[in-house]
């Protein structure tokens, strides 16, 4: 099947029996009150936890789902959204709640396309990363908000400007040949970051995601890295320079799933701005330096882009029900780009798995690694590739593969311990380049001078 029909196929299989639901504008004690409601629905496939504390004190809540709630399983890949990062940007976390509650209400009817989703992907969904903003943002309310009132934390901070910057060390390790993917962090990072910033790095290191979105509102397009361009031009409509990863034409797959999903966000034309087919590479639009997705792509193995929902960054309440039917077929149809590419284990030979294996891909020069128990996921387009898989104290493994359109490639890899040497085996080895270098010392010196010219 085309993958643009994909999302139509989708849409019709969600028509059936989708209920009606509250369409309000949340406050934090509302929030909580909801998250905690679909959890008391749906106490066997959801759980909700903590990622720690905003500048104000209020807890940054994650509600899970999954056939397994609080357990990785093994091949079974983790999908994560972030909503409310500005906290006057609204639509995104009103939009998790309603998905929250879908999710929930569409498991207990039996719909076969959530069901297996939630079976075979452990999703978390943070409405909320900026919880003091969006205070800030709803005293003000929908009709008289400012266009920054209430966006950045307590402290006054943007926090979507304020990840450590990986994209100058990227572009520096890039010249000189380094990686560009799970770059070391500085050693003072903790300090140069927001207590909001802090829990979602510690989340994001503490879970092996593949796949995550987070969700703005002010534009209505699909954003995918990098966001940063190297020589840092900003925003302009006449000078702009694209900055692809080497990710780049599967980062445009995954905008292009959400927008050709969404009602007309693949229009192009929206709020006064263009975009073909919806999408936009982040520094192509305008560059931003220390973003959440770039970050995302540069230190972890999650592929994230950046949703722009609405024009209007606090829609009222009349408007979400219809932003919510815009949206939900792209929301669902996203998350099912997860399972696609190749996935695995690495194990060693006693079928132990092995954490931290680098997988690459030839011609695609980012790597991800395996997670705690060896299991790997890597997106890919359908195609063949040849991968390899490697660890420490053991020998590399080749193989080639081909990626369908419709569900991950299996693809393990058992690689053997390499060969340690026995001590005279060194011995000897050192004797001989001993004697090599000896002889070079004993070359005539008229033939030494007559090799340095």
């Amino acid at each position: 099947m085309a993958w643009w029909l994909r999302p139509l196929v989708g849409a019709l299989l969600l028509l059936e029996g989708a209920a009606a639901l509250s369409f309000l504008h949340h406050r934090y004690e509302e929030l909580v009150q909801a998250l905690f409601r679909v959890q008391s629905q749906c106490p066997y496939v959801t759980r909700i936890y903590s990622i720690g504390r905003s500048v104000e004190g209020r807890h940054l809540y994650v509600l899970e789902f999954s056939d397994y709630p609080g357990i990785h399983e093994p091949l079974e890949p983790e999908f994560k959204y972030v909503g409310n990062m500005h906290g006057n940007e609204v639509l995104g976390r009103e939009l998790l709640l309603q998905l929250s509650e879908f999710l929930c209400e569409e498991y207990h009817r039996g719909n076969e396309r959530i069901t297996r989703l939630i079976h075979d992907t452990r999703i978390h969904i943070m409405p909320s990363m900026n919880p003091d903003g969006y205070e800030v943002a709803a005293k003000q309310g929908p009709d008289s908000n400012g266009y920054l009132t209430g966006r950045n934390n307590a402290n006054g901070v943007d926090l979507n400007r304020n990840f450590p910057d990986l994209n100058t060390l990227m572009y520096y390790s890039r010249e000189i040949s380094g990686p560009n993917h799970h770059i070391p962090l500085p050693d003072n990072w903790k300090s140069q970051v927001e207590p909001e910033t802090l829990a979602v790095i510690q989340w994001i290191s503490s879970y092996n995601f593949v796949l995550s979105a987070n969700l703005h509102g002010g534009a209505v397009v699909a954003n995918y890295p990098y966001d940063k361009s190297q020589d840092q031009r900003f925003r302009s409509h006449r000078r702009t320079v694209n900055t692809p990863t080497p990710d780049d034409k599967l980062f445009q797959k995954l905008a292009k799933t959400y927008s050709y999903a969404h009602s007309w966000m693949h229009r192009g034309w929206n709020c006064g701005d263009y975009f073909a087919d919806g999408i936009t590479n982040g520094a192509s639009w305008y560059s931003l330096s220390k973003g959440m997705q770039d970050f995302n792509y540069l230190y972890t193995n999650c592929f994230e882009i950046t949703l722009e929902l609405s024009c209007n960054k606090f829609p009222p309440e009349e408007d979400l029900e219809r932003q919510w039917m815009a949206n939900r077929e792209a929301l669902v149809a996203f998350i099912e780009e997860v399972h696609q590419g190749i996935k695995g284990m690495v194990s060693d030979e006693n079928n132990n798995g092995i954490a931290g294996a680098v997988i690459s891909v030839q011609g695609i020069s980012h790597d991800i690694t395996s997670g705690d128990m060896g299991d790997y996921f890597r997106l890919l387009l359908p195609g063949t590739y040849t991968v390899t898989a490697s660890a420490e104290g053991y020998q590399p493994l080749t193989v080639t593969t081909t990626v369908g359109p419709a569900a991950p490639s299996l693809v393990h890899f058992q690689l053997k311990q390499e060969v340690v040497r026995k001590p005279a085996e060194r011995k000897a080895s050192g004797t001989r380049m001993n004697n090599k270098a000896l002889q070079k010392k004993v070359v005539p010196r008229a033939t030494r001078r007559g090799t340095q010219r």
